[in-house]
């Protein structure tokens, strides 16, 4: 798997990116060199955030932690994430039971193009993210927004090949925003 460890108003050192390194290996056993982890340390005041996001087989596993040590940070990242993977390999082992589901398998990952950010008026910062949206059905839709532990999720509809939205409501469901011009 490849890493990648960068710094936010941090010098991210040899030794970290290391123990960054060793800490991720554990993900190869179920990866492989199919798989990109892209790990972010940032540090405000007396906290320090480690954010680790894994793309493997056309699935997002991301996690952030907040705490005093990056260590301990970068540990609870860890341990999000394997919950994350095994959640998801029962849902896909439930779902591939009842033939229900399409093999997640022949997507290739997101691949975020750019990342900016803007000030407009002194009064909003806005911040861009910019991905290869790839075709999928509305079940891994919602299967990828509850692993990004997003309230919303922006894809390809793999029927229609439009562009939707899904989203969770207050109420517990899901909504889908679809283009109501044809």
């Amino acid at each position: 798997m490849k890493t990648t460890v960068n710094g936010r108003n941090v010098t991210i050192t040899e030794d970290q990116k290391l123990y960054f390194d060793r800490k991720l290996a554990r993900f190869d056993r179920l990866f492989g060199d199919a798989a990109d982890a892209n790990a972010v340390l940032r540090k405000a005041g007396r906290d320090i955030t480690v954010e680790v996001t894994i793309a493997a087989g056309g699935m997002l596993y991301r996690s952030e932690v907040t705490a005093d040590a990056w260590q301990t940070a970068l540990d609870a990242c860890v341990e999000r994430i394997e919950r994350q993977i095994r959640k998801n390999k029962t849902r896909l082992a439930r779902r591939l039971r009842d033939n229900t589901f399409i093999d997640p398998g022949i997507l290739p990952a997101p691949v975020p193009v750019e990342t900016e950010e803007e000030e407009e008026d002194g009064e909003f910062v806005i911040h861009t993210k910019s991905f290869a949206i790839k075709p999928m059905s509305v079940e891994e839709a919602i299967l990828q927004m509850n692993l990004l532990g997003h309230s919303f999720f922006v894809y390809r509809d793999a029927e229609t090949e439009e562009i939707n939205v899904i989203y969770k409501r207050k109420d517990g469901a899901y909504g889908r925003i679809t283009d109501a011009v044809k």
